[in-house]
């Protein structure tokens, strides 16, 4: 179990970063008095850390809120959770885990979007425990990389400049959404996880190597050598599109008609 120097040591983010996970949460307004915030904590490197930065937070923040974690144990009960709990339990959480066979399923589907496929579902039943526990938001680790690999995904295989929302309201369970490592980068986050000593899980899954969104980020990669910027530039784009540099194609009715 992590001690008390670890768990002080787990509370001082790096300022760069406390600085970034300030931001996102201020721009667009994450965290209100009284909420009670689950954590989807997958055992990454990015969930740990945002449950980290979120702990961290809540011992400076004026606003009052409740924090807690979940972790939905895909392979059917083989995942290894007790660093979790005892990460959480170090931190004065609650950490709640589920079993559900989530890689079984998909081998036996063949699905062909399988990390998709397991997002959806892992997301479906944290929201299901964050009702059932009485939580009013659901934190997710998304970071900058993964904002910029969902647009271009998007713009080449749908024709749409889009992304997840920062923040967002989900209707069908009543849950807030919140991803405040918007604005931090996978490899900050990597740093940052293990001068913290983050109890982080090796990845398993066998279908995360060969996905779009690998091929996607490994196109980013490589035009990130010339473009250190070319990230927060997608990012910068998402919030700054003008309605001038949008094609506005007539109405085949007006232009038949004259206008």
């Amino acid at each position: 179990m992590i001690d008390n120097i670890q768990e002080k040591r787990v509370l001082q983010l790096q300022p760069m970063l406390r600085k970034r996970f300030g931001k996102a949460l201020g721009d667009f307004s994450m965290i209100e008095e009284g909420d009670r915030i689950l954590v989807g904590l997958s055992g990454g490197k990015d969930s740990l850390f945002l449950l980290a930065a979120l702990a961290a937070f809540r011992k400076k923040s004026p606003r009052r809120f409740e924090l807690g974690a979940c972790t939905v144990d895909i392979t059917g009960g083989e995942m290894a959770t007790r660093p979790l709990s005892e990460f959480c339990r170090s931190l004065n959480l609650e950490h709640y885990v589920t079993i559900y066979p989530i890689s079984k399923i998909i081998k036996k589907r063949e699905e062909k979007s399988p990390c998709s496929f397991c997002a959806n579902i892992r997301r479906g039943i944290i929201s299901s425990e964050a009702v059932e526990r009485g939580y009013n938001v659901l934190a997710l680790g998304h970071n900058l990389d993964d904002v910029a690999e969902t647009v271009l995904m998007n713009l080449f295989q749908t024709g749409r400049f889009k992304s997840f929302k920062p923040k967002f309201w989900q209707s069908r369970t009543g849950l807030w959404v919140i991803r405040p490592l918007i604005y931090i980068g996978e490899k900050d986050i990597m740093k940052e996880a293990q001068r913290l000593h983050l109890p982080v899980t090796e990845d398993k899954c066998p279908f995360s190597l060969h996905t779009q969104r690998s091929r996607t980020r490994m196109l980013i990669e490589n035009l990130a050598r010339e473009n250190p910027s070319i990230k927060k530039n997608i990012i910068h784009a998402l919030s700054s599109v003008r309605l001038s540099d949008v094609w506005k194609i007539e109405q085949e009715s007006q232009t038949n008609n004259g206008g």
